[in-house]
């Protein structure tokens, strides 16, 4: 089951209103039978001491939606907070309320609400969220978002160099990570290099 949790200070308050008998919003879904390990719950944000209990316990999973945050200004969610709670936790789009369908924008945006809370994240633990973070959060993670012996070779490859502006920092770059860090801060479409779903490639046909 895939959802919204503490996105909006006012959208909790409302919730409390409609359940005004219930803990917390988590508590809304848990009382009809809706928190579980299979539970997607996105954003996150405004998350009860109580709810980050609850949901590690049941090893459910939050993704992390920050274009979509930013944009409605709804608030930071605590990435490395939540994720050091052992909360399985992945990172997506949701257009209907962000800006871009690009993992290198959301990645950046990421990014962006984690230095505004004092806690950036590396672009490893950035990569990571987008890949097998996601993976873990739909219980997909033996099949996808990773390249190990036996998944599925969804794979995309990069171009740490993809534009003149990117291809100068590059040139600077301390380390791969450092490299890695200028494209998820400054890619787009430019900086795909290749893409190929299940082994086949696909980026010559689009």
């Amino acid at each position: 089951m895939q959802t919204h949790l503490s996105e909006q200070v006012d959208e909790i308050e409302w919730v409390k209103g409609l359940f005004p008998q219930a803990r917390d919003y988590l508590d809304t879904y848990e009382a009809f039978g809706l928190l579980g390990a299979n539970g997607l719950y996105g954003h996150a944000i405004h998350l009860e001491p109580r709810e980050i209990d609850r949901l590690r316990d049941v090893d459910a999973a939050v993704v992390h939606c920050p274009t979509s945050n930013t944009f409605i200004g709804s608030g930071l969610f605590d990435a490395r907070g939540v994720i050091g709670h052992g909360i399985r936790t992945g990172l997506a789009t949701d257009t209907g309320g962000g800006s871009s369908f690009s993992m290198l924008h959301t990645m950046a945006a990421a990014y962006e609400i984690g230095q505004l809370r004092g806690t950036a994240l590396h672009a490893a633990e950035l990569l990571w969220m987008g890949t097998c973070g996601s993976a873990k959060a739909l219980r997909l993670d033996g099949e996808i978002g990773n390249i190990a012996k036996g998944h599925t070779a969804d794979i995309v490859a990069i171009n740490l160099a993809s534009t003149p502006a990117i291809s100068q920092r590059h040139t600077k770059a301390f380390d791969i990570w450092d490299a890695v860090f200028a494209t998820i801060m400054m890619g787009d479409d430019r900086a795909i290099a290749q893409v190929w779903v299940a082994g086949d490639p696909y980026k010559d046909a689009i």
